[in-house]
């Protein structure tokens, strides 16, 4: 039987592999954020217009979010704390989605391919998933409170 500090343990690969997903998180929002505000910039998309200004303070702030979340998980790898930042960066998540609906700055020059139809299920779709994760991560985070005043 291994002993709970061995590598094999179960409850060790998975504490090594949240950590490896909280740090591959922080690296991908990082590198997002950087490409969006500084190289390439989002202006580089040939297919986004102007009207995407509105939703860059939006995006960044789910990318910091997201950065700032995982820094968190890092430190306090607990299920009601992971359930609360998720609660947050899915929320600012859905503002930046059904602000993307509304604005939908894109334009797309091949009429080969309907691509705006694709965006909006897409959008729709993602805006579900939110709405759904929200409903979960609250869940998650009620029912740890109960059994942390319980037992």
């Amino acid at each position: 039987m291994a002993d709970a500090t061995t590598p094999s343990d179960p409850r060790v690969q998975g504490t090594v592999a949240r950590r490896a997903g909280f740090t591959a998180g922080i690296v991908v929002n990082s590198a997002l954020l950087y490409a969006v505000n500084a190289w390439p910039g989002w202006r580089s998309l040939t297919f986004v217009t102007a009207d995407a200004d509105q939703l860059i303070p939006l995006l960044n702030a789910a990318l910091v979010a997201g950065i700032i979340a995982n820094l968190i998980y890092l430190v306090a790898d607990r299920r009601w704390v992971k359930a609360l930042g998720d609660l947050f960066t899915v929320g600012i998540s859905l503002a930046f989605l059904v602000w993307t609906w509304r604005v939908f700055p894109f334009v797309f020059t091949d009429t080969t391919v309907d691509w705006a139809t694709i965006i909006r299920v897409v959008l729709g779709f993602s805006i579900v998933g939110c709405i759904i994760a929200l409903i979960v991560q609250l869940v998650v985070l009620v029912g740890t409170s109960v059994r942390f005043r319980s037992g």
